[in-house]
């Protein structure tokens, strides 16, 4: 039998003069009873930056993360529909897969994303596939594209053309459609299927340009080329900043008894529900605090919205960030 004692202070008051002194807490673990198989749930990885999985230190990281469970093991990435050659910066990347001809024909191109998917796959990584973002010839509002943000700037400095809706929205399904299609045609049915699929980042922050009802229309049009080209393909989101509240609420609402935009139809599959808790982590004496306690709080009312839709007592819940 071990015993351990812990004494809690409430992480808010950490700092304060005048902090409580707390209170024990006795915790005992009979190691001659398994309760059953604990189920690995820490194999989640990402980064702002696609285009570092191709260059030498990527790839050797991306081989140690695979390395935790060859094939159990995902990432997710942002950037991975931005227009550009490539060539990655701080919180930025790009893969060049949409432009269109002087007759505004789509023409796409998965040289760049097909390596960096290549790099997952060659070292036990799945892609948790985020789609998104706008490449610049489908964006409403496409200059300022690029941003060339530093960590002296602020950070909605990060938000350019990228960040808003598609200008036609039938071409943005279609370009969804091509990728998984593509992405069937490379890797095989059973691999993709085996995939996580949502749209964008925490459109309920400086992510998304546009109100919440065209975020569900830009999800519906996503998904709807998802399923398109692959029916058996695992969808959802929101992966919101937070667990969203109100706002998560509603896309909920939405997949679960809205018009779908796409095809006119009610609900939007929804497989899993996704969204992030990063604690607040704050710079205090010369180190990072996490702030476990914000982040257990975001943890919980995510926990609680699912939860209070039965529809949803089987779909897995994913903590993106």
């Amino acid at each position: 039998m071990l015993a351990a004692s812990i004494r809690l202070v409430h992480a808010d008051q950490t700092n304060a003069t005048s902090a409580p002194a707390g209170f024990p807490v006795h915790i005992r673990v009979d190691a001659s009873k398994p309760l059953g198989e604990l189920k690995p749930i820490w194999r989640m990885f990402g980064a702002d930056e696609p285009n570092y999985a191709t260059m030498k230190n990527g790839r050797k990281l991306i081989g140690e993360l695979g390395a935790l469970k060859p094939g159990d093991v995902f990432f997710r990435a942002h950037n991975l529909l931005c227009s550009g050659d490539g060539t990655p910066a701080l919180k930025w990347g790009s893969t060049g897969v949409y432009r269109e001809d002087a007759d505004g024909k789509p023409i796409y191109d998965w040289t760049i994303l097909d390596r960096i998917f290549d790099t997952y796959r060659e070292n036990g990584v799945r892609p948790y596939a985020q789609i998104g973002f706008m490449p610049e010839a489908l964006s409403t509002h496409p200059q300022p594209y690029q941003h060339h943000w530093t960590p002296t700037a602020k950070y909605n400095e990060i938000v350019t053309g990228w960040a808003y809706p598609p200008k036609d929205y039938a071409k943005w399904s279609e370009l969804v459609f091509q990728w998984v299609k593509h992405c069937v045609e490379r890797y095989g049915r059973a691999e993709v299927e085996r995939w996580y699929w949502e749209v964008w980042n925490e459109a309920n922050g400086s992510y998304w340009k546009a109100k919440p009802e065209e975020f569900h229309k830009l999800h519906d049009y996503a998904i709807d080329g998802v399923r398109r080209a692959l029916p058996t393909a695992r969808v959802g989101g929101p992966d919101s900043a937070g667990p969203g509240g109100k706002w998560t609420r509603d896309f909920i609402e939405h997949c679960l008894r809205g018009t779908n935009y796409a095809t006119g139809k009610t609900g939007t599959p929804l497989d899993f529900v996704a969204f992030h808790a990063k604690g607040s982590p704050v710079f205090t004496n010369g180190h990072v605090r996490m702030g476990i306690a914000n982040q257990l709080r975001a943890i919980n009312d995510g926990f609680a919205i699912v939860a209070s839709y039965p529809e949803l007592k089987r779909a897995p819940i994913v903590i993106g960030e």
